[in-house]
């Protein structure tokens, strides 16, 4: 994922947050996978003010899972940090999309992660499936690439 990549995306959604003690290590630093946390808490506001809840997209039997991740870490988060998650959906197929994000520190705007994640669209008995056309319609309107 670039900036470009991120830029081009027609509805980039801001979520903020502040690290807790919980998410650190021993060192005061947020251990690496808590930024997979961040991803899905910025991901799911950006689904509910842009498309569905995942509660409604459950509540019409289908699931959103994760299919594949990355992480690239810049530089590390600590305890108190005010955190700004940028999210973009760069892609978006019949059943697959992809979100992409950057972990922002606030205060000095250091880029500190950058990555994304790959899901799928499935129904309550775990079979692959299409996206319906309601949510399908509403994502390829946030999408950057629609296939």
């Amino acid at each position: 994922m670039t900036d470009e990549t991120m830029n081009m995306c027609t509805s980039l959604h801001h979520h903020r947050f502040r690290v807790i003690y919980g998410d650190t290590d021993s060192g005061g630093v947020v251990y690496y996978a808590n930024y997979l946390r961040y991803f899905e808490a910025a991901r799911t506001e950006f689904m509910r003010d842009r498309a569905l809840s995942y509660k409604e997209i459950e509540a019409q039997g289908f699931i959103l899972p994760v299919v594949e991740c990355h992480v690239r870490y810049k530089a590390s988060a600590r305890y108190d940090d005010l955190l700004l998650v940028e999210t973009s959906l760069v892609e978006v197929k019949s059943r697959t999309c992809r979100f992409d994000y950057r972990v922002i520190r606030e205060i000095d705007g250091k880029m500190l992660a950058q990555g994304f994640t790959t899901h799928a669209i499935v129904d309550i008995k775990g079979r692959l499936t299409k996206f319906p056309d309601m949510l399908l319609g509403a994502l390829r309107k946030y999408s950057a690439d629609v296939t």
